[in-house]
């Protein structure tokens, strides 16, 4: 099985733990909220492109991204 590639940095993953009162973090959590996010900005994404494409835009904007975060 061939490993999945993320946009988002597994360091990034430890200073959002970190900053969220984490003292110690290991690689397992780090990859998963990689994962998790990942997952979910891809979710997010995909919303707004709907959105902007119904407003007949070719062009994601904040208001879109913002919307769609909401569900």
């Amino acid at each position: 099985m061939a490993k999945r590639q993320y946009i988002l940095p597994a360091a990034a993953m430890e200073k959002l733990l970190k900053k969220a009162g984490a003292e110690r973090v290991s690689e397992d959590a780090k990859e998963k909220l990689r994962e998790v996010l990942d997952d979910y900005a891809e979710q997010i994404s995909e919303k707004a492109i709907r959105l902007a494409k119904h407003a007949g835009r070719k062009t994601v904007k904040a208001v879109d991204i913002k919307e769609a975060a909401k569900d």
